[in-house]
């Protein structure tokens, strides 16, 4: 018996994958959770000197049962050091039934785009409506993808971009203009423009606070994106105190995200949390429920995410007879 495994480049993924369709995919990725059709996906972290990988792994019943496993180096000191991205991976998806890999294809995108997509869901959810003006700290690949992302649910007016290399956060400023339509502006004091913003996104690899109670104003929406290992901190325990917490997974959450900071402060209990995100995109809690809440989604990414995101691809390339087919003999 001949079986043809899909080889997809991060080109083919990047032409089989857009940003408004990963939206509609991992927020389907979230109901399906929500509504307790999904089990719990699995994660594993290993840590080294400069970096760590991250293995996370899910199921997903959609046209065909799927299950896909991602393995991600995230080194940030690799632009740096080696002129190389943070984050490189690979995805292999399976048929769930048979268990026979059906596709391996590199993860970069994918993983932008989900985690990108999850707050875009997010916000839908979470925002007030009338949210017009969105700081992003942290103007690397994501914090762009974010601000892509954010501008399909919101109906943005103006962006503040933040970053410590404040040369990073004047040339997307000027892309994002161009993109967009709308005044982008660059900043040097974060707490000043989420003052004044209804939306922020934390996309960095911190390791200490970057907002505290004081800089957050009553009413935003804060998608925490880069605190995906435990060392990794964005926003202080007593901002997480005085929000409305919604998490992507609890349990992970609890040990990589900045939930697990608020936790170790004795700052917050799990039982402070007041959702996953898949309860609310599945109707079983409501989401935002005043214009004065500071909500918090604690996005640490979520296996489920990565299938659905992979599934598309893999289901596009079909189609289109994209990527390289190997064959393996059985």
């Amino acid at each position: 018996m001949n079986h043809e495994l899909l080889l997809l480049t991060p080109e083919d993924v990047r032409s089989l994958l857009s940003i408004d369709d990963c939206i509609v995919a991992v927020e389907n990725a979230f109901r399906l959770y929500g509504e307790g059709k999904a089990a719990a996906p699995a994660v594993l972290s290993v840590h080294v000197a400069t970096g760590g990988f991250h293995v996370k792994a899910g199921v997903l019943d959609l046209e065909r049962s799927y299950f896909a496993a991602k393995v991600n180096g995230n080194f940030p000191e690799n632009g740096s050091r080696f002129g190389l991205p943070t984050i490189q991976g690979v995805i292999v998806l399976c048929d769930a039934e048979q268990g026979t890999p059906l596709a391996v294809m590199d993860s970069r995108d994918i993983s932008s785009l989900r985690t990108a997509a999850a707050s875009a869901v997010a916000a839908k959810y979470l925002a007030r409506p009338d949210s017009l003006t969105l700081t992003v700290c942290g103007c690397g690949t994501q914090g762009r993808i974010q601000v892509q992302a954010l501008s399909r649910v919101c109906h943005l007016g103006a962006v503040f971009t933040y970053d410590q290399d404040e040369g990073r956060a004047v040339r997307l400023a000027q892309e994002l203009t161009k993109e967009l339509g709308i005044p982008v502006t660059p900043v040097r004091n974060l707490d000043t423009a989420v003052q004044q913003s209804d939306l922020c996104v934390t996309c960095t690899p911190s390791r200490q606070p970057l907002l505290g109670p004081a800089d957050v104003k009553p009413g935003t929406f804060i998608a925490a994106v880069g605190a995906d290992s435990p060392d990794k901190q964005e926003l202080h325990p007593v901002l997480m105190a005085k929000s409305k917490i919604v998490v992507d997974v609890l349990q992970q959450c609890a040990v990589m995200g900045d939930l697990h900071h608020a936790l170790e402060a004795s700052s917050v209990t799990c039982g402070d949390v007041y959702a996953e995100l898949g309860e609310v995109v599945a109707r079983k809690k409501p989401g935002r429920q005043s214009d004065e809440e500071i909500i918090i989604f604690d996005s640490t990414g979520m296996a489920l995410q990565d299938v659905a995101a992979a599934a598309l691809v893999f289901e596009n390339a079909e189609r289109q007879r994209a990527g390289i087919r190997l064959n393996f003999a059985a």
